[in-house]
């Protein structure tokens, strides 16, 4: 069992590391207002899959033999940054699954695999999400105590804490949608959505 000392730092700590705006938390923002909370949860899904599986590397030291290999790192990185760079540009143009369209009658309906994909894609090619488990869970470790117990409740709090930041920018992303679109502004928010989707394939590209 965790001292409470111990869970007294890391949750304030890995709490404000999960709301501070991210790449993550941007894709959450863009989906609830592409295709509203609810659809938004497969994305969530995906990128808690992925923030769970850096951990785990990071915490093993798995990931110092990724650093050892940045290329297929690189690699990754921009082959992921140009999926979400070309979904935001089809976005823009109101084409895509995830835009709106302009009847809204007709309503397109994205895959829930597709949406989880985006979610660890851009979970587990994210640099600064690296850095920060690689450096920030290490430490809450006692090495006098199991690994495994340990890294379960450590990595359980850290997808409930993700999962409640992705679950406020989402419904923030909503709340936008339904204003836009009260006011007919069906383009606008699909040129919105897609400004920000380009946005997180840069920063992933070059982040």
């Amino acid at each position: 069992m965790l001292p409470l000392s111990t869970l007294a730092v890391f949750i304030p700590t890995f709490f404000f590391v999960s709301v501070t705006p991210g790449m993550c938390m941007t894709l959450a923002l863009t989906l609830g207002m592409s295709v509203g909370l609810k659809r938004s949860l497969h994305m969530m899904w995906g990128e808690l899959l992925g923030v769970g599986l850096v951990a785990t590397l990071a915490a093993v030291g798995v990931a110092t033999v990724m650093l050892q290999f940045p290329q297929a790192f690189t690699a990754f990185k921009i082959v992921g940054g140009l999926y979400l760079a070309w979904i935001g540009i089809e976005m823009w143009r109101s084409r895509g699954s995830l835009a709106i369209p302009e009847q809204l009658d007709n309503t397109q309906s994205s895959k829930p695999l597709d949406l989880a994909l985006k979610g660890f894609i851009t979970a587990v090619a994210n640099p600064k999400g690296w850095a920060f488990f690689i450096s920030l869970l290490p430490p809450f470790l006692h090495q006098d105590q199991p690994l495994a117990p340990q890294l379960m409740v450590l990595i359980a709090m850290i997808l409930m804490m993700e999962f409640i930041c992705l679950l406020l920018y989402a419904m923030g992303g909503q709340a936008l949608r339904h204003l836009l679109l009260d006011r007919g502004n069906v383009r606008l928010l699909n040129r919105i959505a897609g400004s920000l989707m380009i946005g997180v394939g840069i920063w992933l590209i070059f982040g």
